[in-house]
């Protein structure tokens, strides 16, 4: 594109010219690709750079995250970033949308057919059986996994073709209270992250008895209006008609508002656990809603199954922040013993459009050194290096700039006290520290810098 039309033109016409007719779009791509002899090089499309202005809001979140799971005596897993194709496909459901359409899928030198992980679940209960986690004295083991995941969908705001995802599993207890354990933990982490206007949507799927009656009334519904439903939905309707609900070509279609409801074919027993899970939510005043129309995008859930809805402003009325549900045959599909579990997922660049844009002058560093001269350089060397070793954030100028341009980086850092050293203080063996939020300076002599910048803290939270 970077060609004129007319010079084009000429490069097709000339058939002397080296590029021929039909190399003319080679040669377009080409250019776009390179300016001024050097190739230009763009992220994969779907992909974000996560740079160091916006890395401390997800540093700040991480720890947040990380504070809650330990509140909830949940402890970290991590499992690789790519899996065997056969375990999403088998785990995940091959009818879904994430294996049928989304999957990074590749071959590797052992003509192995390897996938990067769509979802962290299916990871978490394969690492549970090879690692035979079943057989540890803890009957309930509670992990939470957090990293990158990978889908190929259409990009679009929050949602990313390489997206990172907080989860927690809670796996071994088939008990309505483990149910709610979840749905506490996942409410908790979107109040403490300040999403505004939640409300907690539940249903449940039932057991299998409930799942086997609960699809022929579906497949009795679906049924005389099957050739006017999509290709897909089509497929589905034998494998998985619950699939069919979550259809988004059809999802305005009438007969999706009339299917028959999970909650009315419901198991004695299934109805039982579903009820104590609203009790207890009502115990705990914990407002939610019996959504029917709640199904979950994946083929291992069962029984209750929920997701957390924001009507913020930042995210838009209706809006999905994350969800979960109960997934009692998944552990014994992959080959394990068989296992309840129940856990829940939040897309992490959901949460970020959330949080508040509002800077935090905690963030700032402690200390910045501004040395003029080489002398005052090594010296500078020196203090940040035995203030970095007793537990102080510090950086300093290592560009020669004059005292005017390193004031500038002291406020973009934010930070909190400067060290100015000249060749006078070189000489007379002190630094002078200045407090940059009272503007104060001090002279200190070198031997006090560290008990100074203590006590200037100290000073700082008694008048807090």
């Amino acid at each position: 594109h970077l060609l004129s039309r007319r010079q084009r033109q000429m490069c097709i016409r000339d058939r002397t010219k080296v590029v021929p007719r039909i190399n003319v779009l080679r040669l377009r791509t080409f250019f776009y690709f390179y300016e001024g002899g050097t190739m230009k090089y763009n992220r994969p499309r779907g992909t974000v750079d996560i740079t160091p202005e916006n890395s401390e809001k997800w540093i700040e979140m991480e720890q947040l995250l990380r504070t809650v799971a330990a509140n909830y005596n949940v402890k970290e897993m991590r499992t690789p970033i790519f899996e065997h194709t056969e375990l999403f496909s088998r785990a995940v459901g091959d009818t879904t949308d994430v294996v049928t359409k989304e999957m990074y899928t590749f071959k590797d030198k052992g003509d192995r057919s390897l996938t990067l992980r769509p979802e962290g679940t299916a990871g978490i209960a394969r690492a549970y059986v090879e690692n035979k986690m079943y057989a540890l004295p803890e009957k309930l083991q509670k992990v939470y996994y957090m990293g990158p995941m990978f889908r190929y969908e259409r990009p679009q705001n929050g949602r990313q073709r390489q997206f990172h995802q907080f989860g927690v599993e809670m796996l071994g207890v088939e008990s309505p209270y483990v149910d709610v354990e979840c749905m506490l933990m996942a409410v908790t982490i979107v109040e403490a992250l300040g999403i505004k206007n939640i409300k907690l949507h539940i249903n449940s799927l039932g057991d299998d008895e409930s799942r086997t009656a609960y699809r022929e009334a579906l497949k009795n519904h679906f049924r005389p209006v099957l050739n006017d439903l999509c290709e897909d939905c089509q497929a589905r309707f034998e494998k998985n008609p619950l699939r069919i609900l979550d259809c988004k070509v059809d999802a305005k279609n009438p007969v999706m508002a009339s299917a028959p409801r999970t909650i009315d074919y419901l198991s004695e027993k299934a109805k039982a656990h579903f009820d104590k899970v609203c009790s207890l939510l009502d115990d705990l005043e914990i407002e939610y809603v019996v959504d029917t129309n709640l199904v979950r995008g994946l083929d291992y859930y069962s029984h209750t199954v929920f997701e957390i809805i924001s009507d913020d402003p930042k995210l838009g009325a209706g809006s999905t922040v994350g969800g979960g549900g109960r997934y009692n045959g998944l552990v014994e599909e992959l080959g394990g013993p068989a296992t309840p579990g129940v856990g829940f997922a939040f897309g992490m660049e959901r949460l970020m459009l959330a949080l508040d844009d509002e800077e935090d002058e905690e963030n700032g560093i402690d200390v910045y050194v501004m040395p003029l001269g080489d002398e005052a350089r090594d010296l500078a060397m020196q203090i940040i290096t035995m203030l970095r070793a007793n537990g102080f954030t510090c950086d300093m100028d290592y560009a020669g700039r004059g005292l005017k341009g390193q004031f500038k980086s002291s406020d973009r850092f934010g930070a909190h006290l400067s060290i100015i050293i000249g060749e006078d203080e070189v000489k007379g063996e002190y630094v002078n520290i200045r407090c940059n939020h009272s503007k104060e300076q001090s002279k200190v002599k070198l031997e006090d810098i560290l008990s100074y910048i203590e006590n200037h803290y100290e000073g700082d939270h008694e008048h807090e």
